[in-house]
């Protein structure tokens, strides 16, 4: 019986490490070798778990105004290096740079950098601004 629970203990924690590997696997929507920079008008900052989101209204080179999401890391990660919710507010101008999302059609970008010129607010280039 001992064996049986040694076993389906094993099991279960096996599958559990699976399933925290496969939330975070960004290769999958994201092209992790490349990177993209985009700057634009903050349309809003969800401050939120298991990851935050930057919507950022950017100008394409045609002219056109397209709306980014960006994925940060989550509430308590980014609280964690000084970040709350009244950080970014809408209509703050932002350059963001990131890993590009795989399908361009999606406007997706996930966060590596953030600058806010106005302040000289930055994120993601001192030690331990990281998204996991």
């Amino acid at each position: 019986m001992k064996r049986f629970l040694v076993v389906l203990l094993a099991a279960a924690a096996i599958a559990i490490g699976a399933q925290a590997y496969a939330h975070h696997s960004f290769a999958a929507t994201y092209l992790e070798d490349q990177s993209v920079t985009i700057e634009g008008e903050l349309v809003q900052f969800l401050f939120r778990n298991p990851h935050s989101f930057v919507h950022v209204m950017v100008k394409e080179k045609d002219g056109s105004q397209v709306r980014y999401a960006v994925e940060w890391g989550g509430a308590g990660q980014l609280g964690g290096q000084g970040v709350t919710r009244e950080t970014l507010k809408p209509g703050d101008f932002v350059v963001i740079t990131g890993s590009p999302g795989r399908n361009p059609a999606d406007h997706r970008v996930r966060m590596v950098s953030l600058r806010r010129p106005k302040d000289g607010f930055g994120w993601g280039q001192r030690p331990g601004e990281v998204v996991d």
